[in-house]
């Protein structure tokens, strides 16, 4: 373990030698900053690297640090549980209630319901909820970026939503179809816009080439690491 300091803060970052060309720095979700380099690249050019992009992995740092997953184990639906809306972390508060509902409210997930020990109905309304706040989330999404396409001559598609095991979104072109992954709902909203991007660019390029690619550019310069926190953070919980 290495590390810089950069201003009142200390940055430790590991060192992995490899036959590679350039220095190639990486943050991970756990908060680990991997730098990989070849056998003749200094330390002290190494260390200089690091502190040139310390700006960049304190960024990334905290991001990580605020969004890593809290949630352990089986879900107990009792209060004080973590569940991921939006790409954040929610505390729950349970309510004995006649009237079972469940509700976002000033930074926290209610849970309004009958039988407080009754698991698989705790579970049934959250994932009821889960599935309303998705229509409402999606289809918002689907009218913003579909707006960026209109000028490509793309139809505006329908949106099914199912639970997917290995992919966000796909799309179905003869039927002007697209399917989200209902997990999407607890990335943030950036992120849920670039998958709906992805597929409706699907209906001008459908294969993966340099042309949908150069467009994604175009629409959505930054696409790539909201790619990045789809895969390394929310896909865990998937």
């Amino acid at each position: 373990m290495y590390s810089i300091d950069y201003g009142d803060n200390k940055i430790d970052f590991n060192i992995q030698r490899k036959d590679v060309k350039n220095i190639n720095l990486t943050v991970k979700p756990n908060l680990e900053v991997m730098v990989s380099a070849n056998n003749q690249v200094p330390l002290e050019y190494i260390k200089e690297f690091v502190y040139s992009k310390a700006k960049w992995i304190e960024h990334h740092l905290n991001y990580y640090e605020k969004n890593q997953s809290i949630d352990q184990g089986e879900k107990e639906y009792v209060n004080g549980e973590s569940f991921r809306y939006l790409g954040r972390q929610y505390r729950l508060k349970v309510f004995k209630s006649e009237n079972e509902d469940v509700k976002y409210y000033r930074g926290y997930i209610h849970l309004y319901i009958y039988d407080l020990n009754d698991i698989k109905k705790k579970a049934k309304l959250i994932e009821d909820w889960y599935e309303q706040r998705s229509k409402v989330i999606f289809n918002d999404s689907l009218q913003r970026m579909h707006i960026l396409v209109k000028t490509y001559d793309l139809n505006f598609p329908d949106l099914d939503i199912r639970k997917m095991k290995s992919r966000w979104g796909s799309c179905y072109l003869e039927e002007n179809r697209i399917i989200l992954n209902s997990s999407l709902i607890k990335a943030p909203r950036d992120c849920i816009d670039y998958v709906v991007l992805h597929e409706l660019i699907h209906f001008k390029y459908e294969k993966h080439d340099g042309d949908f690619f150069r467009l994604l550019d175009i629409l959505m310069p930054d696409w790539k690491e909201k790619k990045k926190i789809l895969d390394e953070i929310v896909v865990r919980e998937l």
